[in-house]
């Protein structure tokens, strides 16, 4: 996948997160290069999928 994107000029001023994922990248200004990998060791029968939970911001 080939992904562009031109800023003219990048002011942030304020950023709420309400939420994150188990596997996710966040940025904010450039990159060259960005080479994600992940690796799951865990044997199959003891994976536990259920409910999310979710993100509280703490203060």
């Amino acid at each position: 996948m080939v992904f562009n994107v031109t800023n003219c000029g990048l002011n942030v001023g304020s950023i709420d997160v309400i939420g994150i994922s188990s596997a996710a990248l966040f940025l904010i200004g450039d990159a060259d290069t960005i080479q994600l990998s992940s690796a799951f060791d865990t044997p199959p029968e003891s994976l536990i999928i259920g409910a999310l939970v979710p993100f509280v911001p703490q203060g």
